[in-house]
């Protein structure tokens, strides 16, 4: 998660604006680029899941996967912050969306499989969020080095030079991270081959678990609103806060609680129920977001707070959500016998990633329609009410929509306990249902 929390802090927060304002691509058209390429990552997502999930390579049935990806990863990272100095036009547009496609598909043939393991380590209710909240933590710091990437980048004189030097040395932290990754991580012999045999059970087995399913809508409606945050930042600082040399300043503000709150989320976590604190979480997003709707240059200071805020709720989510993700996959496997952390995995990543690439092609089209104009010094009052909804009242009205939904969510810590008891027996047995 170094490397690729590394090169993921440009990819969510910069991309775009890169696109945009130094290869001069509008920006509806790169939206949709982008929504294209996040379609197609939703779509590859249950196909490598499901495979990883019936896999029995000797190295493992997620680490063959790892190895594989390793260098793909890296190469297609240089490819899509590198394209060549003499396209343009088209030709510059067919090759950033053929690298949006082709790092889309070798990254989900490493995270895939990769977050399929973590799911596996563990049956502990609270040792899921241990890990998870230790994994977080390392990530964040990636993402926190990455910052220096996007400041780079966003202050170099010649900024194409700049993301090549950072791509070639990103691309290649995270072609070896994650092969390290793959040659050092345990994984669990009794689980090889026990996937579903057919791809259309697979899914259906995902669909008819009542948690699973409750998740599934939960995360699509969070993903949507909140999706444009990422793409936006950069614009929400320059036109309406007017402060873009404090860029990374800000996304520091929001990274900081999630690195350092992370150990008082796996402690609350003994005390307080998951679903609990996954509320807690989306209570808070909403109301930083609400407040992030009335960003201005007067209140700047004040939007430290909000980021903040942000922060925190963030943070508690990314701890929360996959230990509880863990939790529903063994329901599943009480169901139905099978260890199918694949296809969950890939199905969950497949309604965010489908509804995070509706938000770019919305928010890439509505931009352009109110009018943005690249590298102006200022914008018109319709592109900053734009901008101010896009990153405000959009994520503040679907987090508390999302809210409401896993309010209903039923999965508990007594529960969970009688699930792996007896699924211990059974492995113990070898009686295993039909």
């Amino acid at each position: 998660m170094i490397g690729m929390g590394f090169m993921g802090m440009p990819f969510s927060i910069w991309l775009m604006k890169f696109s945009t304002d130094v290869l001069l691509i509008a920006p509806g058209l790169f939206g949709t680029l982008f929504m294209m390429g996040r379609i197609w990552d939703a779509i590859s997502d249950p196909i490598a899941g499901f495979l990883s999930d019936r896999s029995t390579a000797a190295r493992g049935r997620r680490r063959a996967w790892m190895f594989a990806a390793a260098v793909p990863v890296g190469v297609t990272t240089i490819m899509l912050w590198s394209p060549p100095w003499m396209l343009d036009g088209m030709g510059l547009v067919v090759w950033m969306g053929s690298a949006l496609l082709l790092y889309e598909t070798t990254s989900t043939c490493f995270l895939v499989p990769y977050g399929a393991l973590g799911m596996e380590l563990s049956d502990n209710y609270h040792e899921r969020t241990r890990l998870f909240g230790y994994r977080h933590v390392i990530a964040a710091a990636g993402s926190m080095a990455g910052l220096g990437a996007v400041y780079l980048m966003r202050t170099a004189d010649e900024p194409r030079t700049a993301a090549l030097a950072v791509s070639l040395g990103g691309g290649g932290l995270m072609a070896a991270t994650i092969f390290y990754a793959a040659t050092r991580l345990p994984e669990r012999a009794d689980y090889s081959g026990r996937g579903a045999v057919d791809i259309r059970k697979a899914f259906a087995d995902v669909l008819r678990n009542p948690h699973s399913r409750l998740l599934l809508v939960v995360y699509g409606v969070e993903t949507f609103g909140a999706a444009s945050i990422g793409l936006l930042a950069p614009y929400l600082v320059q036109y309406i806060v007017h402060a873009p040399n404090l860029n990374e300043v800000f996304i520091l503000c929001y990274f900081v609680p999630q690195f350092a709150l992370t150990p008082m989320w796996i402690r609350l976590g003994r005390r307080y129920s998951k679903k609990s604190l996954w509320l807690f979480s989306m209570i808070c997003l909403a109301i930083g977001y609400t407040l992030l709707f009335f960003a201005s240059e007067e209140n700047f200071v004040f939007m430290f707070f909000v980021v903040f805020l942000l922060g925190v709720g963030g943070g508690c989510g990314a701890v929360i959500a996959p230990s509880i993700q863990a939790d529903v996959i063994d329901y599943d496997e009480y169901v139905t016998g099978e260890r199918k952390e694949g296809a969950y995995t890939a199905l969950w990543n497949f309604i965010r990633k489908g509804a995070a690439g509706l938000t770019a092609g919305i928010t890439g089209l509505a931009l352009q329609a109110s009018g943005y104009a690249p590298n102006a010094e200022t914008q018109s009052e319709v592109v900053k009410i734009t901008l101010r909804a896009l990153v405000g009242l959009l994520p503040a009205v679907c987090y508390v929509f999302g809210a409401i939904l896993f309010s209903r969510f039923a999965l508990n810590e007594v529960e969970h306990m009688g699930i792996v008891k007896e699924l211990r027996t059974r492995r113990q047995t070898g009686n295993q249902p039909r």
